[in-house]
């Protein structure tokens, strides 16, 4: 169970691989990535900003909570940070569990915790040269 920070792209295999587990028979992944539009908005890139101490300690306790809430074995978590392009992959969340049944529930509480609680923001940069900060808890 891990929950990173990334200043750069980073490699998911490797995140997936140290969730496997015999025991496991379901494996569950989110990959959030950089789309080109946002609310009628032409979207050109993104950058996220962290306040890493507490961001870093809010996801380990999101994953405890996961852990205990959903018979999961395994969660691990990962977001970027810095200036995204479109297409990028922003951020990632793996489970996995006896059975997909905990793994998807786990995934999908991974993921709306992380969003709503991280002391993550996100800035867009707009095809008409305008640039916003806007909520990351959206959908």
């Amino acid at each position: 169970m891990s929950f990173s920070l990334y200043k750069e792209p980073f490699d998911t295999a490797a995140l997936r691989g140290a969730l496997a587990d015999g025991g496991c028979g379901g494996y569950a992944s989110f990959e959030g990535w950089v789309r080109d539009h946002n609310e009628g908005q032409q979207v050109l890139r993104l950058e996220y900003e962290a306040y890493a101490p507490l961001a870093l300690t809010e996801g380990e306790r999101v994953l405890a909570e996961a852990l205990d809430k959903f018979e999961i074995s395994g969660a691990g978590c990962a977001h970027r940070t810095g200036n995204l392009g479109i297409g990028e992959l922003a951020v990632w969340v793996g489970v996995c569990a006896p059975h997909r049944d905990a793994a998807f529930r786990g995934c999908r509480y991974i993921i709306d915790e992380i969003k709503q609680r991280l002391p993550v923001w996100k800035k867009e940069y707009y095809a008409d040269g305008s640039a916003e900060w806007v909520n990351c808890a959206g959908d």
